[in-house]
């Protein structure tokens, strides 16, 4: 709010939990774009579709916002693309996943297809752990759960990146520095600044441009001289990132967005 009244454009926060929408209904939001940030997916999602259903521009836009949410549906697009990422299964039963594991080989990291802060993501190391887990997951109410993502556990340094991605362009990233397996700030990494190279940088704007641009977080993960995309946030904090590089995040993605709707 503030990057945009410095920038000279005036600011209407929208609460959405205390507003009404109406669908179908006459142009009720005197906007020329709208930035979201509900931190809740579906809030989110939601009323991004009736924004744009009244015409106005959203930064992300509904179809980025659920692509970068659905774990499935963005490692599929990357793959199918050539981007690097682990080595990834689907199954939808306790054998297929058995199976699958076997083939991975132990570790396996079970993720939740949707889902972030890296809630709900759990290690399983051996057989018996797997079977623990997926014992949990199926008892879960949300049947998404019963859709199992498995993922090769990735020998990291200590540590992951979330770059920042602004239109094309890859301002600011940082290392989230843990001991625990787990490098997310929100479960206790350390952000530290990071400076990419000039093929991490490359591999960013890639998934970025994939994805289908606008704002976007993208975390990657480094396994010896390898780097693979993990995930794309298509709501991202950037809080972190702007404290400990310097980078005014905020101003940068007013003023890169402005430039990209007035052409």
């Amino acid at each position: 709010m503030k990057a945009i009244r410095e920038l000279g454009h005036e600011a209407k926060l929208i609460q959405v939990t205390r507003k009404v929408f109406w669908i179908g209904g006459q142009r009720d939001f005197d906007l020329d774009l709208a930035f979201q940030r509900c931190v809740s997916f579906y809030r989110a999602l939601a009323s991004t579709i009736i924004l744009e259903e009244r015409g106005i521009p959203v930064v992300n836009s509904s179809e980025i916002i659920y692509a970068c949410e659905d774990k499935l549906l963005t490692t599929a697009r990357l793959a199918r693309s050539g981007i690097p990422v682990p080595e990834t299964a689907i199954a939808f039963s306790r054998e297929a996943c058995v199976e699958a594991a076997e083939k991975l080989g132990y570790p396996v990291v079970v993720k939740p297809i949707y889902g972030s802060w890296g809630r709900m993501i759990a290690r399983a190391l051996d057989r018996e752990g797997l079977e623990e887990i997926l014992e949990f997951r199926e008892n879960m109410q949300s049947p998404h759960f019963r859709v199992h993502y498995l993922q090769r556990f990735v020998n990291k340094p200590g540590r992951d990146i979330r770059a920042c991605y602004v239109w094309g362009e890859v301002p600011a990233a940082i290392y989230r520095v843990s001991t625990r397996w787990k490098t997310n700030t929100a479960l206790g990494g350390r952000a530290v600044k990071a400076e990419l190279s000039r093929d991490q940088v490359e591999l960013v704007e890639r998934v970025g441009d994939l994805m289908g641009g606008g704002v976007l977080g993208i975390d990657l993960v480094e396994e010896g001289e390898k780097c693979m995309a993990l995930e794309v946030n298509g709501i991202p904090q950037y809080r972190n990132v702007a404290a400990v590089t310097g980078v005014d995040v905020s101003r940068l993605i007013v003023k890169k967005t402005v430039e990209r709707f007035r052409k």
